[in-house]
């Protein structure tokens, strides 16, 4: 069984940095495709990158060039560097798998950027 938590959220200003981490309580190299995705108020979950195993790499559109996904196995550890951050990044991030897995949805983690 994997259980996932998120950090590393925070109040950021637009233009500022962050790294979330998600640590895993299992094995998490046994997880082909991990993913970050956020919920914005209001709006439906996305997915907002996945990296394989093998790093194969996607990025949604509207991070592509900002965010970067990497993945620690040996850590059982997933990191998000975001960069140039937006107003419209503030969302919950939440780790999980893709497909995602319903029983590994943690609570998240609140980013808020700021204009």
């Amino acid at each position: 069984q994997v259980q996932l938590v998120e950090s590393g959220g925070g109040l950021v200003q637009a233009g500022g940095s962050l790294r979330l981490s998600c640590a895993a309580s299992g094995n998490i190299f046994s997880i082909n495709v991990m993913g970050w995705y956020r919920q914005a108020p209001g709006k439906q979950r996305e997915l907002v990158a996945t990296m394989s195993r093998s790093g194969i790499l996607y990025y949604a559109d509207s991070v592509k060039g900002r965010f970067t996904i990497s993945r620690d196995n040996a850590k059982n550890t997933v990191y998000l560097q975001m960069n140039s951050l937006k107003p419209e990044d503030t969302a919950v991030y939440y780790c999980n798998s893709w497909p995602v897995r319903y029983d590994y949805w943690g609570q998240g983690t609140q980013v808020t950027v700021s204009s």
